[in-house]
């Protein structure tokens, strides 16, 4: 027998994510580039990395949102949809200004 999250551990873990991964993504990016401005393929590669745990995040909210039960968790389900979709819009505007503007300006 094996062990499976409940649907609310699962609909927590998918409203969770996004938010820690766009919260790592900004203050590690912003860390990495005071430190050295030219890791700009680093970043570019972390933000990709970061739109992935939303969209993983996404993935294990997707099913959950029609689960008929308790109320609280189809709710919580179709929060982390529009949470992880915000957060990874958030995510790709920053890498994509990452990509235009040099962070090299001196």
């Amino acid at each position: 027998m094996s062990w499976r999250p409940t649907i609310r551990a699962r609909a927590w873990l998918a409203l969770v994510l996004p938010p820690g991964a766009w919260f790592t993504f900004q203050q590690g990016l912003s860390a990495l580039l005071h430190v050295r401005c030219d890791a700009t393929f680093i970043g570019i590669a972390w933000g990709l990395t970061s739109i992935l745990i939303c969209a993983l995040a996404l993935r294990i909210a997707w099913p959950l949102r029609r689960h008929q039960g308790a109320l609280a968790n189809p709710w919580l389900a179709r929060l982390a949809v529009a949470v992880a979709a915000i957060f990874a819009l958030a995510i790709l505007f920053q890498t994509l200004a990452l990509s235009i503007v040099p962070p090299c300006i001196a």
